[in-house]
């Protein structure tokens, strides 16, 4: 199948070896000219036959600029893929938008990092019937081998509501292993901290990939001496908070770890100096000034 594909960075460049390696003829279009197969959107849509589909994997805050630009050179009866973080709400009325031109939306959440292109894509797809049916040659390729790693998750926004709600588990597993990482590296009994996270890796039930890259992170700094205790969020741990509310689902461990995360990106933290000051005014509780 032919597919044109709008972003390669850290994901869509791999996406874009899979592909091929199953077969697949990809135009990839891509900002940074060393790895771009066309100069612009324009070719890429000039090299693909009709019927088109092309899948755009681009950060969140140019998605609806490609899309916009990509809507301006398609024609009725081809395909827009948005496979990168977008929040789901958006996905409707973009659908809707590009429905009244003919043109198709599906958008798919995908997850599998920088590993995807050696171990596959999990991939939660939303969209018409007909559009994911179209595209299942795609799917079925990037996806990992055997049974698991895809679903039509509903219809369209079902993919990126899909991935939300993933990344928000990830975020809390994540949180998880790192509060248990450093419970035992301040207890006087544990001494081999790293061998302990290695050994859970087989025959227990916390295993996971995720804890296979905590091992692999002790490997390189037994420590994590070069790190800093600073940590993003892009967006869908905040996004399934706000769902949880909006739904009044009680979702305690995925919230504690998302403010985890702000609290990591304050060196003093207002909210503990007024807690300080309190014990201080009403208990006369020694206090840690800075010098």
């Amino acid at each position: 199948m032919q597919l044109g594909l709008v972003g390669l960075g850290k994901m869509g460049g791999n996406m874009r070896e899979r592909l091929r390696a199953a077969g697949h003829e990809v135009v990839g279009f891509d900002r940074n000219p060393e790895v771009s197969d066309v100069a612009s959107v324009a070719e890429l849509v000039e090299k693909l036959a009709a019927p088109r589909a092309v899948w755009v994997m681009v950060p969140a805050g140019v998605t609806e600029a490609t899309i916009d630009e990509l809507a301006g050179l398609l024609d009725a009866g081809d395909i827009i893929v948005d496979g990168g973080n977008s929040r789901y709400s958006d996905d409707g009325p973009r659908a809707a938008r590009l429905g009244a031109q003919g043109i198709g939306y599906v958008d798919a959440g995908v997850s599998g990092g920088v590993w995807g292109r050696e171990n596959g894509y999990a991939l939660m797809v939303g969209g018409a019937p007909e559009h994911v049916e179209r595209l299942m040659p795609i799917f079925d390729a990037l996806k990992p081998a055997g049974e698991f790693g895809f679903v039509h998750a509903g219809p369209v926004g079902a993919g990126h509501y899909s991935k939300m709600v993933h990344n928000g588990i990830e975020y809390a597993l994540m949180h998880a292993y790192a509060e248990g990482y450093e419970l035992m590296a301040a207890s006087e009994l544990i001494t081999d901290v790293p061998g302990v996270i290695k050994s859970w890796r087989e025959g227990t039930v916390v295993r996971s990939w995720l804890l296979d890259l905590l091992d692999a992170a002790l490997e390189a700094d037994p420590q994590l001496a070069g790190l800093r205790g600073y940590a993003d969020d892009t967006g869908e741990g905040r996004w399934t908070v706000e769902e949880a509310i909006r739904l009044a689902v009680p979702m305690n461990v995925i919230a504690a770890s998302l403010f985890a995360r702000f609290t990591s990106r304050q060196e003093d933290s207002p909210a503990m100096k007024a807690v300080a000051a309190l014990r201080n005014q009403f208990g006369g509780h020694a206090i840690h000034k800075n010098p």
